[in-house]
């Protein structure tokens, strides 16, 4: 938020020509408002005084009341008193328009900045500076372009405030061109110049030209380098951003919880738990207060990885929880397939009068998916708006959807999808199809194929599945259709690839890897296993393999799944009984799911894969989702 300097400005106003009284009596007003900042019911009362006196329309005890009101987030009294407030200057309107900025009112400070142009107030640095934080935050690109125009017009020029923001607006609206030619014509391109760049380059997925920027750069601070890390991560480059974190600490540059924060997201997605614990710990050693911020990215972080008894425990252990500290764990207990924990832990936010918000139910919404908690989402989903004001997004749709056709009411989901107030998007059409496929519904899920082929916007995972939901029937002419039509429009199918963390690095497969330097170990392992499961009843589920091949090279195609190498290099490279983590980026598929319910049975082993929709615990022949996902 921009702080405009109160001493400069009370010296620059006009002598208002105030009796000694009035100007002493201001004084007071103006030194009660300093002293009870905090506090708005005192706020309010020396408003009231200084109505009383009439010295509310003095500029200066305008100011101050106005800075003050926004401050605690009385938005509403700061308007009411704007509006009372006669030709008000420049000051008083920079004042309510970072009111708005702070309140997240973007939309009305861009109008009232609009309507202080229109009444003729000159514009100050201060004034264009916060106008252009809202249009930053708004992604206002055209009302931002229209004030560049009116700070060259007006002759203010373009100061090193509003130089950075136009960088920044430019960035983060896409325009990456502009936003180059205003740091290039920055005189001092110092490191918060820098970091600004370097985070519009990463706003704009340009990863190369961000990290160029700051290869160039001679002096790097905590936040430049905090901003490398999470750009990186933002952009899926996390191996890299953990590299750039150990370089951070070879340079000796000190890490803030802000980085902490984005090193633990970067172990989260790759479900690199030890290095997550180790993190941990370094962060202990370096006193960082594990406030609800940092409490929440713990959680996550252990949760993702797999460990969801340590995150219950830091989640009991904070003391002051908020949304997001509810958010995380109810995330986490859903994705672990713990159902009923994480509606319990919902109706406990609520009764401790916690707020939920969007992402609260999309997590108990995917909790009750995976339980099979059918009515008890649709009630959750129903008290979204009734009770608690919130009005159902896309996601939430979608996991209503999800809810009803994994139960196999496939007619109710898709009349459902029907009265939605949102459009469907193709990933919640994926879901309803998947569903059709379990369920042998060749009649609805034509409806929703037809539907899917049809949508405006279809990433190459729906392809996917709309190509095997025809390969499924046997309808190799469509299938290859659907993958022509990919091929056309430049899609590229995502490779299933799996990760396994051993001695603290990430070791990566995909389908018949060969480039692992133990691949010779590795597929021995795998014949082992292939011989050892047949004997405990294995039978390879060749329709899941959906090509037009016969049944030998099916069966050859699900024997080398990147999920099965990485079981057999953790097999061959830890300790007998030592627990298994894996990560895959798709959805594991039912050989697989069988497979590994019989490899931990016969190693002794627990197996923990997290697939793109949850975790999957196998343990003595069985998996925690219990056949169900």
């Amino acid at each position: 938020m921009i702080i405009s300097p109160v001493p400069t400005i009370i010296a620059n106003l006009p002598n208002p020509h105030s009796s000694s009284h009035d100007s002493n009596l201001r004084r007071v007003i103006i030194s009660l408002l300093h002293k009870n900042r905090k506090n708005p019911k005192h706020v309010q009362s020396i408003h009231c005084h200084a109505i009383k006196t009439r010295t509310s329309q003095d500029p200066f005890v305008a100011f101050e009341l106005l800075r003050v009101y926004c401050k605690v987030n009385y938005i509403d009294h700061a308007i009411k008193l704007f509006r009372c407030t006669q030709n008000p200057n420049v000051y008083l309107y920079t004042s309510l328009i970072d009111g708005f900025v702070s309140f997240g009112s973007y939309t009305d400070a861009i109008n009232l900045f609009c309507q202080m142009v229109r009444k003729h107030v000159l514009a100050d640095n201060y004034a264009v500076t916060a106008m252009l934080k809202a249009c930053v935050l708004q992604r206002a690109l055209g009302s931002g372009k229209e004030v560049h125009g009116l700070v060259l017009k007006s002759g203010l020029g373009l100061d090193r405030s509003i130089a950075l923001k136009l960088v920044e607006l430019y960035g983060k609206c896409g325009v990456l061109e502009d936003a180059r030619k205003m740091f290039d014509g920055m005189p001092e391109r110092d490191v918060v110049a820098c970091t600004v760049m370097i985070g519009s380059c990463f706003d704009c997925g340009m990863v190369e030209e961000a990290i160029e920027v700051f290869n160039e750069m001679g002096t790097r601070d905590t936040v430049c380098w905090t901003m490398v890390i999470d750009g990186l991560v933002r952009n899926g480059e996390f191996n890299r951003g953990l590299e750039v974190f150990r370089e951070m600490q070879v340079k000796g540059v000190e890490p803030n919880e802000v980085t902490f924060v984005c090193v633990l997201s970067a172990c989260a997605q790759l479900g690199a738990l030890e290095l997550g614990r180790w993190i941990h710990a370094y962060m202990r050693k370096c006193g960082v207060e594990v406030n609800r911020f940092v409490a929440g990215a713990l959680i996550n972080m252990y949760s993702r990885c797999g460990d969801i008894d340590e995150a219950q425990a830091l989640f009991d252990g904070v003391r002051v929880k908020d949304v997001s500290t509810y958010n995380s764990m109810i995330g986490g207990l859903a994705l672990h397939g713990k159902s009923i924990e994480a509606v319990e832990l919902f109706s406990e936010m609520l009764k401790e009068r916690v707020r939920p918000n969007g992402i609260t139910f999309v997590g108990v919404l995917n909790a009750c998916s995976h339980g099979g908690l059918v009515d008890l989402g649709g009630e959750i989903f129903e008290s979204m708006e009734m009770i608690h004001g919130i009005e159902p997004e896309v996601e939430h749709y979608g996991c209503m959807v999800d809810i009803l056709g994994r139960v196999g009411r496939l007619e109710e989901a898709f009349d459902f999808i029907g009265r939605m107030g949102v459009e469907a998007d193709d990933k919640m059409l994926c879901s309803l199809l998947s569903a059709c496929k379990i369920h042998k519904n060749i009649g609805m899920g034509e409806k929703v194929a037809k539907l899917l082929s049809e949508h405006y916007r279809i990433d190459s995972g729906s392809f996917i599945m709309l190509s095997n939901f025809y390969a499924s029937l046997g309808r190799w002419s469509y299938a290859a259709e659907v993958r022509e039509k990919m091929e056309k429009g430049g899609i590229i199918k995502e490779p299933g690839c799996s990760s396994i963390e051993v001695n603290n690095a990430i070791h990566e497969f995909f389908s018949g890897d060969l480039r692992h330097p133990e691949r010779k170990r590795i597929y021995k392992k795998l014949e082992e296993l292939n011989y050892l499961t047949k004997f405990e009843g294995y039978l390879p589920a060749t329709e899941v393999a959906l090509h037009d091949i016969d049944d030998e090279q099916k069966e050859l195609a699900l024997a080398v799944h990147s999920e099965r190498l990485a079981i057999c290099y953790g097999l061959v490279s830890t300790e007998a009984y030592t627990t298994l983590r894996v990560g895959k980026n798709l959805r594991i598929c039912d050989d697989c799911h069988a497979m590994i319910k019989l490899i931990a049975k016969i190693t002794r082993r627990k197996i923990v894969v997290r697939d793109r929709n949850r975790f999957h615990h196998f343990e003595n022949g069985e998996c925690s989702c219990k056949d169900y996902w």
